[in-house]
């Protein structure tokens, strides 16, 4: 019986022992020196712990030691959570007083990022020596273990923004993405020769998905720095060279492509799928790589974090106009979509409701945050006979009544999606007013069009640079407001609270 993705990894080890797992610039590893070092990894961290089920970050660069990671911590039957090493530091250390660890692995370089709390164990690649902890591991010893894992046990934690400042851990079981992974291969029949083309970061959930793709279909994956996104000549050259047979991208970089006109130059011939997720594809853009690689089958995907990667899809099998918006389509299989209007009952066709989800694909919940998942992981309002949770995303969005096809229309609140990464706008409010005291008052919102975060806040002493500066201290670079605008004072709705609505509305009319 299948209980964990070790299981289904091993499988395709045995099948495929010499072939390339991971390929990483001139850097590659075959599944079965793959499969070793993972093991190794696992030995090493239960000479440390014998817990289960506990969190372990791995804080390293975008590499093939943070695969061989992920998957030791999965033989170890614990849950691996990739931190960014370009987070400041304050906010990575707020995730690990959150989050707790029991371990971390990481490697000279960026073993300074965060405070080593007193019963953490750390590994530090550059001390050990792998091959010689491969002769120590003893598998029968690691599989035992493991045995008694079951398919409802933690995969991963992906963190996200929280509005309090700090950011939440989603919790997704193995059972969730075997599941979604069913469902892809059923749908878009992936061979075993697949060349994976991963961009993403590896604290996104797409890089989740490629994972296990390469772990059940024995696809390769091509680790594409990111810093190469700012080249995206060199990008497709990559791509080309390796010849890249499906690519599952947040669509910022693919607008940049299209304006460039770089697919006439740098054709990608073996490009059979692509996959785009993460924010709204303007249907310009999109219509320019349909047109540039008519073979390919594209699907734009939607789903927040706390579903397993995604819960609707739809492939892009007709025309539409470049003014006209893409569908996000239909629920993928064994998941359930509910269009909720405001009082709870289910949307007819043509009238916008609330997004909610249920089925596997849901996740357990924020880790160590009891409150914030109860607050969002609630009771189906429409079933009152049994316990049955459903997800409430926030979004809003319409079930067209002549194609039967659903169609994203925007935030219920400040949540949004920008850069691929999911930000709640307001944690950055909350850190400009009560961490940093940058302002008496803001409201952070969102310009859907220009893809661009807007800051309103109120007259303060610091100017725009200096409070920019401060604030690049603590947030990433993605969070970092593009556009910062000084008022008198901050307009107030009949409750007497500052009106976004009406920011939001100012810059996005």
């Amino acid at each position: 019986m299948i209980k964990n993705w070790i299981d289904i990894f091993r499988e395709t080890v045995a099948r495929n022992k010499e072939k390339q797992a991971v390929i990483h610039g001139d850097e590659s590893i075959t599944f079965e020196k793959l499969n070793r070092n993972a093991m190794a990894i696992a030995h090493t961290i239960s000479n440390n712990s014998t817990q289960k089920n506990k969190p372990i970050v791995v804080l390293l660069p975008k590499s093939i030691d943070v695969i061989v990671s992920n998957i030791g911590i999965m033989y170890s039957h614990n849950i691996f959570s990739n931190l960014d090493v370009k987070t400041p530091k304050e906010r990575l250390n707020n995730i690990i007083d959150q989050m707790q660890p029991i371990g971390i692995i990481t490697n000279n370089k960026n073993i300074g990022l965060i405070d080593i709390k007193q019963d953490m164990f750390v590994i530090n690649l550059d001390e050990i020596d792998i091959e010689e902890v491969t002769m120590l591991t003893k598998e029968d010893v690691i599989l035992e273990k493991l045995n008694k894992q079951i398919d409802t046990d933690p995969f991963c934690i992906i963190n996200t923004s929280g509005s309090t400042g700090t950011p939440k851990g989603v919790v997704l079981n193995h059972k969730s993405f075997m599941d979604f992974m069913q469902w892809s291969l059923d749908t878009f029949k992936f061979g075993n020769d697949e060349m994976i083309g991963a961009l993403s970061p590896v604290v996104f959930d797409i890089y989740e998905y490629e994972l296990c793709l390469m772990m059940q279909k024995s696809a390769t994956i091509v680790l594409l720095d990111a810093g190469l996104a700012a080249f995206p000549a060199k990008l497709l050259q990559e791509l080309a060279k390796h010849k890249v047979t499906f690519m599952f991208w947040v669509p910022t970089i693919m607008v940049n492509i299209a304006n460039l006109n770089l697919l006439e130059k740098i054709p990608l011939d073996t490009v059979r799928t692509i996959w785009f997720a993460g924010e709204v594809f303007p249907t310009k853009q999109f219509n320019y790589w349909k047109k540039q690689l008519p073979n390919t089958i594209f699907a734009n995907l939607y789903g927040p974090i706390e579903i397993t990667l995604d819960c609707l899809y739809y492939i892009v099998d007709k025309e539409y106009d470049d003014d006209q918006p893409l569908p996000i389509g239909v629920p993928c299989n064994n998941t359930d979509i509910l269009l909720l209007n405001e009082d709870n009952q289910l949307c007819k066709d043509d009238e916008e409701g609330e997004i909610c989800v249920r089925g596997t694909s849901l996740a357990m919940g924020y880790y160590n945050n009891a409150e914030k998942t109860s607050s969002a992981f609630v009771q189906n309002p429409l079933n009152n006979s049994y316990p049955e949770i459903i997800y409430r995303t926030g979004d809003i969005a319409v079930r067209n009544s002549t194609d039967q096809l659903i169609y994203f229309k925007g935030r219920k609140d400040s949540l949004i999606k920008h850069m691929g990464y999911r930000i709640e706008l307001g944690e950055i409010e909350h850190i400009i007013v009560n961490d940093l005291k940058l302002a008496k008052n803001c409201c952070a919102v969102y310009n859907y069009q220009k893809k661009e975060i807007v800051l309103f806040y109120e007259k303060e002493v610091l100017s725009d640079k200096d409070m920019r500066k401060q604030l690049t201290s603590v947030l990433p670079r993605y969070m970092i407001p593009t556009v910062w605008n000084e008022l008198e004072e901050m307009p107030r709705n009949t409750n007497g609270k500052i009106d976004r609505l009406l920011l939001f509305k100012k810059i996005n009319n």
